[in-house]
């Protein structure tokens, strides 16, 4: 505002010239905080040099967008300068100027306005004469044509005959932003009415046409307004259907945005479970190394066990006296051995469908070491007798070793078959996965493809390392077998040795007895702890399962509630579809009728122009004529008057003539006497 204010005084300065207290009387008010970005310099009389001057500012001006020029009578001179100014103007919207008498230099000025002025939204030319001369007013029209911002113009009272609207109806048919129009109280008449409706078949921007006062037939004026209330219609059907779509595409943008919302939950509640899967296997791998070192540190045991036995069988031979309570004892875990390896064969008929192999190898190693067992028992039966109590203790011992391993057994089986369903959950996990992201996270699936290669690393890892365990199994029961036919020798050996040293090894025995009844305890409180952590496990593994299937009923719903979204937006897109295109097969019918009522315009108008020329010419003559007539009217009134006057003194002449023959004779000296 100070700049204006600055410039504007300079200028006056420069041109010498007085500024107007009202433009600085509104520019102080602004200043003051009331800013009304409005310039009125309404009822002003503005000569040239400050129509020149306020061209100058306005040019550069960024702080007014309405001007209002209502009854300053300005020059033709004056209105040029400031319209011109206007032209660069980049920010002003209304322009009133109403009741200027502007003409022919006026509206030029106007149409190169039009023309260059990218802001004017709204043009009032109230109480003009632009209609008054054809040249101006074409000019006016050529800038409207290129006009494309302006949406209101009101021309009442500018005296525009059907020539000038003729003129305007043209520039209408190329102009799509102009939306009302006023021309009330001009000289349109039926040809003037008639170029507006073809030239309203044409436009379909035009929403608002005022023509009272203009001469139009009621008929015209209807189909006139038709029109209009038709670009109308169309122009709500337009604004409805851009809504719709802003509103369609603003649909289709949060859907995506959910749907990558969503789709990165999935990948982080995914890549959730793989952690948590990838931690289970190394719980597992852990839960597995830890078994490991406690089946070697039972095997040591045993084997320690497995010694003292041998050095109890040695002590057993000595003591004849015992030999047939040890036959009895032998019975008793013959049955045990045979209770023993029906479990076995029950187990091993579980795991025939993976190691059929295996359960050949153990059946062979089973037969070796019941025929070596028989052996022992028929050189063991003279020793059985003596050997009873002993052997009731050993016997309680090998039980509870044989109940440890076919738990440690069971507990393997179980782990193993858990990991199994484990693995065949995840792998339905993954394939179901994988077939609801197929046309989503098709670059995804190699990522999960090298997880599963890796799981089966690991699983066929864990495989091996239970073929190695086994195998241990077998090295064990191999040497074990060695060892007892070792200790048959040793004991055959040993006999004389240990019938001295037997009450010596009784005290040795029941110490150790303790002492493996102490390491009995040690090894059911590992159990416990073991059946602890596996019972925490399968907990685990429940809640990832819940989870998991929450999550596959989630998903669903998702995708069946995107499925009846595009759905919807599928009809609701297409129902619009078919109205544009109903629309546009209106619209080409109309402009089809448009462009033959246009063909039989031109041919009308091309008529009314050979006729005006000719009535023109006509007319020419007879005035010609009539002047002629008129001329010779007048020469003969001039002849009537001469005439008039010749009679008027040929009769005084007569009169004068007969009253002095009247004085003359003797009648008229009688009647002198009398």
């Amino acid at each position: 505002m100070d700049d204006f204010k600055r410039t504007y005084l300079c200028l006056c300065k420069e041109a010498s010239i007085e500024p107007l207290e009202c433009i600085l009387n509104q520019l102080h008010d602004d200043c003051d905080g009331n800013l009304r970005k409005r310039l009125d310099v309404s009822t002003q009389s503005l000569s040239v040099d400050t129509c020149a001057v306020l061209g100058k500012v306005l040019a550069n001006d960024i702080v007014f967008t309405e001007i209002l020029l209502c009854d300053c009578m300005l020059s033709e001179e004056g209105a040029k300068l400031l319209l011109y100014g206007l032209c660069a103007n980049p920010t002003v919207q209304t322009l009133d100027m109403k009741g200027n008498n502007l003409r022919t230099a006026g509206a030029e000025a106007l149409g190169k306005l039009l023309r260059h002025n990218k802001s004017l939204k709204n043009l009032i030319l109230e109480w003009n004469a632009l209609g008054m001369w054809e040249e101006g007013f074409c000019v006016f029209c050529e800038g409207l044509r290129a006009n494309k911002c302006l949406k209101s113009l009101d021309l009442r009272n500018n005296q525009i005959n059907h020539q000038g609207v003729g003129e305007l109806a043209l520039a209408l048919k190329h102009n799509d932003a102009l939306q009302e129009l006023d021309l009330r109280w001009n000289n349109v008449g039926l040809l003037g009415g008639r170029a507006l409706l073809c030239a309203l078949q044409q436009n379909k921007t035009l929403v608002r046409l005022e023509l009272a006062g203009n001469n139009i037939p009621s008929d015209l004026l209807k189909a006139i307004e038709q029109a209009v209330s038709h670009n109308s219609d169309c122009q709500t059907t337009l604004r409805e259907s851009r809504s719709r779509s802003k509103v369609l595409s603003n649909e289709i943008q949060c859907l995506k945005v959910e749907k990558k919302k969503q789709f990165l939950n999935m990948m982080g509640v995914i890549d959730q479970q793989k952690e948590e899967l990838t931690r289970s296997c190394r719980t597992a791998a852990m839960q597995v190394g830890q078994l490991q070192e406690a089946l070697a540190e039972k095997s040591s045991i045993i084997n320690s066990l497995r010694a003292k036995v041998q050095m109890t069988d040695a002590a057993l031979t000595l003591s004849e006296q015992k030999s047939n309570n040890l036959k009895e004892l032998l019975e008793k875990t013959k049955l045990e051995k045979i209770a023993l390896k029906e479990r076995h064969s029950k187990e091993l008929k579980s795991e025939q469908e993976e190691a059929c192999s295996r359960e050949v190898k153990l059946t062979r190693e089973l037969n070796a070491a019941n025929g070596k067992n028989m052996e022992l028992t028929n050189k063991i039966d003279e020793l059985d007798r003596r050997c009873k109590v002993q052997h009731d203790q050993i016997c309680h011992l090998k039980q509870e070793l044989a109940n440890v391993t076919a738990e440690m057994k069971q507990r393997i089986v179980q782990t193993e078959e858990r990991l199994e369903v484990e693995k065949k959950r995840f792998k339905q996990t993954l394939d179901d996965s994988e077939a609801l992201r197929k046309k989503e996270v098709d670059h995804m699936n190699l990522q999960i493809q090298e997880n599963e290669q890796c799981l089966q690393d690991r699983i066929q890892k864990l495989e091996n390392i239970r073929i190695q365990l086994e195998t241990e199994l077998s090295h064990l029961k191999a040497s074990a077998v060695t060892h007892r036919a070792l200790a048959e020798e040793e004991l055959i050996k040993m006999k004389n040795q240990i019938r001295l040293e037997e009450q010596d090894r009784l005290v040795h025995l029941e110490e150790k007895l303790h002492l493996v009844s102490q390491s009995r305890d040690e090894y059911q409180n590992r159990c416990t702890m073991q059946k602890q952590t596996i019972n925490e496990l399968q907990a685990k593994n429940n809640k990832f399962t819940f989870e998991i299937e929450g999550l596959k009923r989630r998903i669903e719903e998702l995708t069946q509630e995107l499925s009846g979204k595009d759905q919807e937006k599928v009809a609701e897109v297409n129902n619009v579809r078919v109205e544009l295109q109903e629309q546009i097969g209106h619209l080409q019918a109309e402009r089809i009728a448009q462009e033959g009522l246009k063909e039989k315009i031109s041919a009308l108008e091309r008529q009314l122009k050979v006729q005006s020329s000719n009535h023109r010419d006509t007319m020419l003559d007879k005035e010609s004529e009539i002047s002629s007539l008129l001329e010779k009217v007048r020469l003969k009134e001039n002849e009537i008057v001469r005439m008039k006057e010749d009679e008027a003194q040929r009769a005084s002449f007569l009169h004068n003539a007969i009253l002095s023959y009247v004085h003359s004779s003797p009648l008229g000296a009688q009647c002198s006497k009398k």
